[in-house]
């Protein structure tokens, strides 16, 4: 199913539901960041998605990442909640959601790189390589947030 990320654009459609989801900052020995290509929308991210009901938050991002990437990891840390009533994610089956993610900081613990149904792409990037992905400006948030070490969670009032 595709989707268009809307952000700031006063044409967007309305959200018509909140789902629950989280992102993972995954780095490797040598700091490089893990990151996917979407197969729904064509854009560079970090791995997430949707919490399934009878998971807890942390099961939904080991989860996430694996069927993503074929990596293993867990989570140590959290980074920020990203709830921007600006952005907007639209699906083709119309549905119309509210940003709503939790990115958390995650070690690699295993697996074996590979992509999936959305992830066409699966890459080790520098940080310096960054600026010349096609990333949505809220993913974009969330990798700033990530290398600055945040004293505290992020999150919008």
């Amino acid at each position: 199913m595709a989707r268009t990320d809307h952000y700031n654009d006063p044409n967007a459609p309305q959200a018509t539901n909140i789902v629950v989801a989280v992102t993972a900052f995954v780095q490797d020995p040598e700091g490089r960041l893990l990151m996917i290509r979407r197969t729904d929308n064509d854009l560079y991210s970090i791995p997430g998605g949707a919490q399934d009901v009878g998971e807890t938050i942390g099961h939904t991002l080991v989860r996430e990442v694996k069927e993503e990437t074929g990596y293993d990891v867990e989570p140590t840390d959290l980074i920020g909640v990203y709830s921007d009533p600006a952005h907007v994610i639209a699906y083709t089956d119309g549905e119309v959601r509210q940003e709503f993610s939790i990115c958390f900081r995650a070690r690699l613990v295993g697996g074996e790189l590979r992509t999936s149904s959305e992830s066409s792409e699966v890459h080790w990037v520098d940080r310096d390589a960054l600026a010349a992905l096609n990333i949505h400006p809220s993913i974009r948030l969330r990798i700033e947030h990530g290398y600055a070490n945040l004293p505290t969670p992020y999150f919008a009032v």
